[in-house]
Order: C-alpha cells, then sequence, then structure tokens
C-alpha cells in the first residue's frame, strides 16, 4: 500500500459517516470479507481489496440517484488513492458508472457485489439461516427462480465470472466461504445447529 493509503480503520469510519442503515453496513462487511478471500487466494493485497470492498457503496444510502458519482467525490475530498478510488466506481459499471473494470481487483468487486446478496438471501430461507453451511449448489438453485431475490442483477454476476474467466459455481463458492469468516457480523451465523 502506498504513502497515502488508508487504514481499515479510515475507511470504516468514513463508512459509518455516510451510512447508518444496518442491512447496507453489513452489505459493506460482506464485500470486504469476500474482497479478502479473493486478495488471499489470488496472492494479492488483503488490506487494499478489502478497503475498497468496504467503501464501495458509500455513497449509496444518501445518495442512492447519484450513485459511484458521490462516492468518487468523497473519496477524493478525503485523499483517497486514485486507484481506489477507481476501483470503487467501476462496480457500477454499465449502471451508474462509465468506469470499465480493467484489474482483477475490479473484475473481482464487480462480480461478487450482486452475488453477496443472492447469498444473503439464500442463507435467510434455509433453515439453518447461516452461510457456515450454505453451499454454492443451494444458491444455484435459487439462481433459476427469478422471482427470488428479484433485485440481484444475475447478470452482472455471470458477465463478471465471465471477465474472470472461472465458473459460476467457483465464483459462488467463493464468496460464501469469504462471507463465512464475518458470519457472526453480518447476522448469517445462524441458528448454532452443527455443520455437517
Amino acid at each position: 500500500m502506498g504513502p497515502n493509503a488508508p487504514t481499515r480503520e479510515q475507511a470504516f469510519n468514513l463508512l459509518a459517516q455516510y451510512n447508518t442503515n444496518e442491512a447496507l453496513i453489513k452489505h459493506a462487511l460482506s464485500v470486504e470479507a469476500v474482497m479478502r478471500y479473493f486478495a488471499r487466494k489470488r496472492g494479492e493485497d488483503e488490506e487494499k481489496w478489502g478497503i475498497i470492498g468496504l467503501i464501495h457503496d458509500l455513497d449509496y444510502e444518501q445518495f442512492p440517484e447519484e450513485h459511484c458519482r458521490k462516492t468518487e467525490e468523497i473519496l477524493k475530498k478525503n485523499s483517497w488513492p486514485q486507484e481506489y478510488i477507481r476501483a470503487a466506481v467501476s462496480h457500477g459499471w454499465g449502471i451508474c458508472s462509465d468506469i470499465e473494470p480493467q484489474t482483477e481487483l475490479e473484475k473481482v468487486l464487480y462480480a461478487v457485489d450482486e452475488l453477496t446478496g443472492l447469498v444473503v438471501t439464500t442463507a435467510l430461507v434455509r433453515p439453518s439461516k447461516s452461510v457456515l453451511d450454505l453451499k454454492a449448489k443451494s444458491v444455484k438453485k435459487k439462481w433459476k427462480d427469478k422471482r427470488f431475490a428479484a433485485g440481484v442483477d444475475r447478470s452482472i454476476i455471470e458477465k463478471g465470472a465471465e471477465m474472470l474467466g472461472v465458473e459460476l459455481t467457483e465464483l459462488i463458492s467463493d464468496t460464501i466461504m469469504g462471507m463465512r469468516e464475518v458470519a457472526e457480523e453480518i447476522g448469517l451465523k445462524g441458528t448454532g445447529q452443527p455443520i455437517n
């Protein structure tokens, strides 16, 4: 990380400054954990990947109509590195941003952002209400039902997997693995039943 790279604490404080919605904060923590998991798996900078995952939706609660644009503004005002700003804004490519994901970090963020939402909703309809015993096949089963988690844009996830050159099942499994690391913080530790 560069000399002016933000710390995790600075990133979280900034997130908390602009977000009070518990669901949005849990989403930020989910994406952070998944980004960290992918960074470790790929031998990348876990801290940098995690911090970008944590703040990717920084502006969403207060400025939904200006999503990504306001994040760019806020991060610039706080003297964040351009690389971090670009990565955060690129997750909205084709929706609210024209910054196409180029780096591995940006492609992973683009692919897993929507996917974490599908994983959460799939976990919540299970008896255990947990990601700790969730498998990719359960998420794929729900994937086919377009009414289930209808707000999740599956085409973005597919495009992200394609960009990364990974199978959808692998992307889902890795996303679940990352989210397991923060199961308690995101409210998906479940009922405490034993895991098979």
